[in-house]
Protein backbone atom coordinates (compact mmCIF):
# COMPACT_ATOMS: atom_id res chain seq x y z
CA UNK A 1 0.00 0.00 0.00
CA UNK A 2 1.37 3.41 -0.93
CA UNK A 3 1.81 5.85 1.91
CA UNK A 4 -0.45 8.42 0.23
CA UNK A 5 -3.26 5.94 -0.34
CA UNK A 6 -6.34 6.60 1.79
CA UNK A 7 -7.55 3.33 3.30
CA UNK A 8 -11.23 3.20 4.15
CA UNK A 9 -11.93 1.13 7.24
CA UNK A 10 -15.64 0.84 7.97
CA UNK A 11 -17.69 -0.52 10.82
CA UNK A 12 -21.37 -1.13 11.42
CA UNK A 13 -22.98 -1.65 14.80
CA UNK A 14 -25.96 -3.65 16.05
CA UNK A 15 -27.32 -3.53 19.60
CA UNK A 16 -29.46 -6.16 21.29
CA UNK A 17 -32.10 -5.46 23.91
CA UNK A 18 -29.92 -7.01 26.61
CA UNK A 19 -27.06 -4.59 25.94
CA UNK A 20 -24.96 -6.87 23.75
CA UNK A 21 -23.17 -5.00 20.97
CA UNK A 22 -21.94 -6.44 17.68
CA UNK A 23 -19.52 -4.40 15.60
CA UNK A 24 -18.74 -5.63 12.10
CA UNK A 25 -15.51 -4.33 10.59
CA UNK A 26 -14.67 -4.28 6.89
CA UNK A 27 -10.91 -4.08 6.34
CA UNK A 28 -9.44 -3.44 2.87
CA UNK A 29 -7.12 -6.25 1.81
CA UNK A 30 -4.41 -3.67 1.12
CA UNK A 31 -4.34 -2.95 4.85
CA UNK A 32 -4.22 -6.66 5.66
CA UNK A 33 -1.38 -7.27 3.19
CA UNK A 34 0.69 -4.36 4.45
CA UNK A 35 0.31 -5.52 8.04
CA UNK A 36 1.13 -9.12 7.13
CA UNK A 37 4.35 -7.89 5.48
CA UNK A 38 5.28 -6.09 8.70
CA UNK A 39 4.63 -9.26 10.71
CA UNK A 40 6.83 -11.30 8.37
CA UNK A 41 9.60 -8.70 8.70
CA UNK A 42 9.38 -8.97 12.48
CA UNK A 43 9.44 -12.76 12.51
CA UNK A 44 12.06 -13.43 9.86
CA UNK A 45 14.96 -12.59 12.17
CA UNK A 46 14.16 -15.73 14.18
CA UNK A 47 13.45 -18.06 11.27
CA UNK A 48 16.22 -20.13 9.69
CA UNK A 49 15.97 -20.95 5.98
CA UNK A 50 18.51 -23.40 4.47
CA UNK A 51 20.91 -21.60 2.12
CA UNK A 52 20.38 -18.17 3.67
CA UNK A 53 21.89 -16.36 6.62
CA UNK A 54 19.47 -16.03 9.53
CA UNK A 55 17.29 -13.00 8.97
CA UNK A 56 18.32 -12.54 5.32
CA UNK A 57 16.01 -14.98 3.55
CA UNK A 58 13.50 -13.62 0.99
CA UNK A 59 10.23 -12.55 2.51
CA UNK A 60 8.28 -15.06 0.41
CA UNK A 61 10.27 -18.00 1.75
CA UNK A 62 9.99 -16.74 5.32
CA UNK A 63 6.22 -16.40 4.95
CA UNK A 64 6.02 -20.04 3.87
CA UNK A 65 7.58 -21.10 7.19
CA UNK A 66 5.18 -19.09 9.37
CA UNK A 67 2.08 -21.04 10.50
CA UNK A 68 -1.06 -19.44 9.09
CA UNK A 69 -2.64 -19.16 12.53
CA UNK A 70 0.41 -17.30 13.81
CA UNK A 71 0.39 -14.92 10.84
CA UNK A 72 -3.35 -14.34 11.25
CA UNK A 73 -3.17 -13.71 15.01
CA UNK A 74 -0.17 -11.37 14.75
CA UNK A 75 -1.78 -9.46 11.88
CA UNK A 76 -5.10 -8.95 13.62
CA UNK A 77 -3.43 -8.05 16.92
CA UNK A 78 -1.87 -5.07 15.14
CA UNK A 79 -5.06 -3.97 13.39
CA UNK A 80 -7.91 -4.65 15.81
CA UNK A 81 -7.03 -2.42 18.80
CA UNK A 82 -7.15 0.75 16.68
CA UNK A 83 -10.29 -0.43 14.90
CA UNK A 84 -12.04 -0.99 18.22
CA UNK A 85 -10.91 2.38 19.57
CA UNK A 86 -12.14 4.18 16.45
CA UNK A 87 -15.48 2.33 16.54
CA UNK A 88 -16.02 3.26 20.20
CA UNK A 89 -15.56 6.93 19.34
CA UNK A 90 -17.56 6.79 16.11
CA UNK A 91 -20.58 4.97 17.56
CA UNK A 92 -20.34 6.62 21.00
CA UNK A 93 -20.48 3.37 22.97
CA UNK A 94 -19.09 2.49 26.39
CA UNK A 95 -18.12 -1.20 26.37
CA UNK A 96 -17.40 -2.84 29.72
CA UNK A 97 -15.44 -5.82 28.41
CA UNK A 98 -12.85 -6.15 25.66
CA UNK A 99 -14.56 -7.57 22.58
CA UNK A 100 -14.46 -11.19 21.49
CA UNK A 101 -13.66 -11.44 17.80
CA UNK A 102 -14.99 -13.69 15.05
CA UNK A 103 -13.43 -13.87 11.60
CA UNK A 104 -16.32 -13.75 9.13
CA UNK A 105 -14.46 -13.44 5.86
CA UNK A 106 -10.73 -13.75 5.12
CA UNK A 107 -10.24 -14.32 1.40
CA UNK A 108 -6.97 -13.28 -0.27
CA UNK A 109 -7.25 -10.15 -2.43
CA UNK A 110 -10.69 -9.37 -0.99
CA UNK A 111 -11.72 -7.14 1.89
CA UNK A 112 -11.86 -8.96 5.21
CA UNK A 113 -14.79 -8.88 7.63
CA UNK A 114 -14.48 -9.32 11.38
CA UNK A 115 -17.21 -9.25 14.01
CA UNK A 116 -16.53 -7.97 17.52
CA UNK A 117 -18.93 -8.76 20.36
CA UNK A 118 -19.00 -6.70 23.55
CA UNK A 119 -21.63 -5.05 25.73
CA UNK A 120 -22.61 -1.99 27.70
CA UNK A 121 -23.89 -1.93 31.25
CA UNK A 122 -27.68 -1.71 31.51
CA UNK A 123 -29.36 1.38 32.86
CA UNK A 124 -30.87 0.66 36.25
CA UNK A 125 -34.14 2.08 37.56
CA UNK A 126 -34.05 1.47 41.30
CA UNK A 127 -37.59 2.69 41.82
CA UNK A 128 -38.51 3.21 45.47
CA UNK A 129 -36.13 0.50 46.64
CA UNK A 130 -36.13 1.71 50.26
CA UNK A 131 -39.90 1.38 50.44
CA UNK A 132 -39.70 -2.08 48.89
CA UNK A 133 -37.13 -3.21 51.46
CA UNK A 134 -38.86 -1.77 54.53
CA UNK A 135 -42.27 -3.00 53.35
CA UNK A 136 -41.24 -6.54 52.52
CA UNK A 137 -39.04 -6.75 55.59
CA UNK A 138 -41.99 -5.88 57.83
CA UNK A 139 -44.15 -8.41 56.05
CA UNK A 140 -41.56 -11.16 56.42
CA UNK A 141 -40.75 -10.06 59.98
CA UNK A 142 -37.23 -11.40 59.50
CA UNK A 143 -37.03 -13.94 62.25
CA UNK A 144 -35.78 -17.49 62.60
CA UNK A 145 -37.56 -20.10 64.73
CA UNK A 146 -35.88 -21.07 67.98
CA UNK A 147 -36.29 -24.23 69.97
CA UNK A 148 -39.30 -22.78 71.77
CA UNK A 149 -40.70 -21.48 68.47
CA UNK A 150 -40.44 -17.87 69.67
CA UNK A 151 -39.47 -15.18 67.20
CA UNK A 152 -35.79 -14.43 67.21
CA UNK A 153 -33.90 -11.45 65.83
CA UNK A 154 -32.24 -12.28 62.51
CA UNK A 155 -28.47 -12.19 62.33
CA UNK A 156 -26.71 -9.51 60.31
CA UNK A 157 -25.87 -12.05 57.62
CA UNK A 158 -29.53 -13.06 57.36
CA UNK A 159 -30.59 -9.42 57.10
CA UNK A 160 -28.06 -8.79 54.35
CA UNK A 161 -29.24 -11.83 52.41
CA UNK A 162 -32.86 -10.73 52.80
CA UNK A 163 -31.99 -7.29 51.46
CA UNK A 164 -30.20 -8.86 48.49
CA UNK A 165 -33.21 -11.09 47.77
CA UNK A 166 -35.58 -8.12 47.93
CA UNK A 167 -33.40 -6.04 45.62
CA UNK A 168 -33.10 -8.88 43.10
CA UNK A 169 -36.85 -9.38 43.21
CA UNK A 170 -37.90 -5.73 43.00
CA UNK A 171 -35.24 -4.13 40.78
CA UNK A 172 -35.34 -5.63 37.31
CA UNK A 173 -31.95 -5.73 35.61
CA UNK A 174 -31.26 -7.28 32.22
CA UNK A 175 -27.68 -8.53 32.17
CA UNK A 176 -26.04 -8.85 28.72
CA UNK A 177 -25.66 -12.51 27.72
CA UNK A 178 -22.03 -12.02 26.79
CA UNK A 179 -21.31 -10.76 30.31
CA UNK A 180 -23.06 -13.76 31.88
CA UNK A 181 -21.15 -16.15 29.62
CA UNK A 182 -17.85 -14.56 30.61
CA UNK A 183 -18.68 -14.93 34.31
CA UNK A 184 -19.88 -18.51 33.88
CA UNK A 185 -16.74 -19.48 31.98
CA UNK A 186 -14.61 -17.88 34.69
CA UNK A 187 -16.41 -19.84 37.41
CA UNK A 188 -16.14 -23.09 35.46
CA UNK A 189 -12.43 -22.51 34.88
CA UNK A 190 -11.90 -22.06 38.62
CA UNK A 191 -13.89 -25.21 39.32
CA UNK A 192 -11.80 -27.22 36.86
CA UNK A 193 -8.63 -25.83 38.43
CA UNK A 194 -9.79 -26.94 41.89
CA UNK A 195 -10.76 -30.38 40.62
CA UNK A 196 -7.39 -30.78 38.91
CA UNK A 197 -5.60 -30.02 42.17
CA UNK A 198 -7.72 -32.68 43.87
CA UNK A 199 -7.01 -35.16 41.10
CA UNK A 200 -10.65 -35.36 40.09
CA UNK A 201 -12.22 -35.27 36.64
CA UNK A 202 -15.27 -33.17 35.85
CA UNK A 203 -17.28 -36.32 35.06
CA UNK A 204 -16.50 -37.89 38.44
CA UNK A 205 -17.37 -34.62 40.20
CA UNK A 206 -20.70 -34.35 38.37
CA UNK A 207 -21.46 -37.97 39.20
CA UNK A 208 -20.72 -37.35 42.88
CA UNK A 209 -23.17 -34.43 43.08
CA UNK A 210 -25.78 -36.07 40.85
CA UNK A 211 -25.82 -33.37 38.16
CA UNK A 212 -25.16 -33.16 34.44
CA UNK A 213 -22.89 -30.62 32.76
CA UNK A 214 -26.00 -28.90 31.36
CA UNK A 215 -27.60 -28.55 34.79
CA UNK A 216 -24.35 -27.31 36.32
CA UNK A 217 -23.99 -24.65 33.65
CA UNK A 218 -27.62 -23.58 34.10
CA UNK A 219 -27.01 -23.17 37.84
CA UNK A 220 -23.85 -21.16 37.14
CA UNK A 221 -25.78 -18.96 34.73
CA UNK A 222 -28.43 -18.20 37.38
CA UNK A 223 -25.78 -17.54 40.04
CA UNK A 224 -23.76 -15.37 37.67
CA UNK A 225 -26.81 -13.37 36.61
CA UNK A 226 -27.78 -12.70 40.23
CA UNK A 227 -24.22 -11.83 41.28
CA UNK A 228 -23.79 -9.37 38.40
CA UNK A 229 -27.24 -7.88 39.00
CA UNK A 230 -26.71 -7.24 42.70
CA UNK A 231 -23.28 -5.71 42.04
CA UNK A 232 -24.82 -3.27 39.56
CA UNK A 233 -27.76 -2.48 41.85
CA UNK A 234 -25.54 -1.76 44.86
CA UNK A 235 -23.22 0.36 42.71
CA UNK A 236 -26.22 2.41 41.55
CA UNK A 237 -27.41 2.83 45.14
CA UNK A 238 -23.92 3.97 46.16
CA UNK A 239 -23.98 6.49 43.32
CA UNK A 240 -27.40 7.85 44.20
CA UNK A 241 -26.53 8.07 47.90
CA UNK A 242 -23.16 9.74 47.14
CA UNK A 243 -21.30 7.04 49.06
CA UNK A 244 -17.53 7.12 48.81
CA UNK A 245 -14.52 5.13 49.94
CA UNK A 246 -11.73 7.01 51.68
CA UNK A 247 -8.22 6.31 50.35
CA UNK A 248 -7.32 5.20 53.89
CA UNK A 249 -9.99 2.51 53.66
CA UNK A 250 -8.49 1.29 50.41
CA UNK A 251 -5.04 1.31 52.04
CA UNK A 252 -6.41 -0.76 54.90
CA UNK A 253 -7.83 -3.33 52.48
CA UNK A 254 -4.49 -3.60 50.68
CA UNK A 255 -2.56 -3.78 53.95
CA UNK A 256 -4.84 -6.57 55.17
CA UNK A 257 -3.41 -8.73 52.39
CA UNK A 258 0.21 -8.17 53.38
CA UNK A 259 0.35 -11.58 55.03
CA UNK A 260 0.44 -12.83 51.44
CA UNK A 261 3.14 -10.70 49.73
CA UNK A 262 2.15 -11.87 46.26
CA UNK A 263 -1.51 -10.99 46.81
CA UNK A 264 -0.59 -7.62 48.36
CA UNK A 265 1.53 -6.78 45.33
CA UNK A 266 -1.29 -7.70 42.96
CA UNK A 267 -3.75 -5.51 44.87
CA UNK A 268 -1.48 -2.48 45.15
CA UNK A 269 -1.97 -1.25 41.59
CA UNK A 270 -4.11 1.68 40.40
CA UNK A 271 -6.51 -0.66 38.61
CA UNK A 272 -6.94 -3.01 41.57
CA UNK A 273 -7.25 -0.12 44.02
CA UNK A 274 -10.12 1.27 41.92
CA UNK A 275 -11.74 -2.17 42.03
CA UNK A 276 -11.34 -2.29 45.84
CA UNK A 277 -12.92 1.17 46.02
CA UNK A 278 -15.94 -0.08 44.06
CA UNK A 279 -16.31 -3.06 46.40
CA UNK A 280 -16.13 -0.82 49.46
CA UNK A 281 -18.84 1.44 48.04
CA UNK A 282 -21.09 -1.56 47.42
CA UNK A 283 -20.50 -2.75 50.97
CA UNK A 284 -21.45 0.69 52.30
CA UNK A 285 -24.59 0.67 50.18
CA UNK A 286 -25.60 -2.69 51.65
CA UNK A 287 -24.76 -1.52 55.17
CA UNK A 288 -26.90 1.58 54.71
CA UNK A 289 -29.95 -0.61 54.09
CA UNK A 290 -29.59 -2.69 57.25
CA UNK A 291 -31.51 -0.13 59.32
CA UNK A 292 -34.52 -0.55 57.03
CA UNK A 293 -35.03 -4.13 58.20
CA UNK A 294 -34.74 -3.34 61.92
Amino acid sequence: MQSDEKVKLSSTIAKSDDGTIQITFTIPYSEIKETQDKVVDELKKDIEIPGFRKGNAPKEKVAERIPQNTLLERTLSKILPKLVGDAIKEHKITPVIYPKFELIKAVPDEDWQIRAVTCELPKIDLGDYKKEISGKARADKLWVPGKDDKKKEASREEKEQEIINILLDSVKVTIPKVLIEEEVNSRLAKLLERLEKLGLSLDSYLSSIGKTAVVLRQEYEKASNDALAIDLILSEIALQENLSADPKEVDAAVNAAKADPKLAEELDTPERRRFIEVILKRRKALNSLISLVG
